[in-house]
């Protein structure tokens, strides 16, 4: 069933996964997912590794006790894999079986787009209903204001930040932070401002090289002596961000520049406040969502409510950047 609507069918069985990359968020989610199960008497079961764990077999019970202090920690105790095999019918068919072996009827999917698409077909195929979980640190899923994982990311970027700063305002140095978002610059644009940031580059705006040169020059000629330059790994003024250093370098010699790529540290850590909370109500909304026979849904938030946004929406939709807090990005940079 593929509608919010009631259906005939009575869930007994749920199982959760976690797939694609990690996110801060998703062991509240999967705690979220099991202690909601057991509150309206279903059984819970973990699939570990992902797709490639339930073409595997890789599924055992899960029990309230089974998730014990897990709310506080980074990654994902049920780790995540990719899965060419899934991709094939025959995978796909595997992995049904051993659903089918446990007398799992619903599954709940924590992960991105991609891991989202794999549900939506395995429901198409099977009719196994699947209700999906956003978890990615870069937002960019459409039918949500939050992913799991962003907030947290954010705050590391901006901690990492802050003590870049000091080490650039010490040597009167230029430094060019690379933070995570290949497609969107959520992280880049948010943190950016948190950290003071005298430029930001997004995918999403297309500053030009001889923009960014100039804003520096006049940064420079205002008395600043250090500058940030916050970059989104996908924004497409140069082709990577030492390529963009060497190029400042060579029209600014009275910088001393630098560039720090922050990479996998954005994904890890314990979750902020903000993603614990969210990552409870997304579980909790999932599995009320499977009771009432809904399928082939996402659960997100948007205006402080959980909403519902169809799994195709999702995953084909498009995030949108902030125009306002580019706004306020150009005139904090002065």
């Amino acid at each position: 069933m593929n509608s919010t609507d009631s259906a005939d069918v009575k869930i007994s069985n749920i199982a959760v996964l976690t797939s694609g990359g990690d996110a801060p968020g998703m062991n509240a989610a999967i705690r979220s997912v099991v202690r909601s199960a057991a509150f309206y008497k279903l059984n819970c079961f973990g699939v570990y590794r992902g797709y490639e764990g339930m073409i595997k077999g890789s599924i055992l019970p899960l029990g309230p006790r089974s998730v014990n202090n897990i709310i506080n920690k980074g990654g994902t105790i049920l780790k995540s894999a990719r899965s060419n095999e899934f991709r094939t019918k025959e995978g796909r068919k595997k992995a049904f079986a051993n659903l089918h072996q446990k007398n799992i009827d619903a599954l709940v999917v924590i992960g991105g787009d991609g891991s989202f698409t794999g549900g939506l077909i395995f429901q198409q195929e099977f009719g196994i209903p699947v209700i999906g979980i956003p978890g990615t640190i870069d937002n960019d899923i459409y039918g949500t204001s939050h992913t799991l994982g962003y907030d947290t990311a954010m705050n590391t970027v901006v901690e990492a930040v802050d003590k870049i700063r000091d080490t650039a305002i010490s040597h009167n140095r230029l430094f060019f932070v690379e933070v995570m978002g290949r497609d969107a610059g959520h992280i880049a644009l948010n943190s950016g401002i948190g950290a003071g940031a005298e430029e930001i580059l997004i995918p999403e705006e297309d500053m030009g090289l001889d923009r960014l040169l100039e804003s520096l020059k006049r940064s420079k000629k205002s008395g600043k002596l250090s500058s940030i330059v916050m970059v989104a790994e996908g924004d497409k003024i140069g082709k990577n961000v030492f390529e963009l250093a060497e190029y400042i370098e060579e029209n600014l010699p009275d910088y001393e520049v630098r560039v720090s790529v922050l990479g996998h540290m954005q994904r890890g850590g314990a979750p902020s406040c903000f993603d614990r909370v969210l990552a409870s109500r997304m579980g909790l909304r999932a599995v009320e969502e499977l009771r009432k026979g809904t399928s082939g849904y996402m659960v997100g938030i948007g205006d402080g409510k959980m909403i519902l946004t169809p799994l195709e929406k999702a995953i084909k939709g498009k995030s949108k950047i902030d125009n306002e807090l580019v706004r306020v990005s150009e005139i904090m940079r002065l």
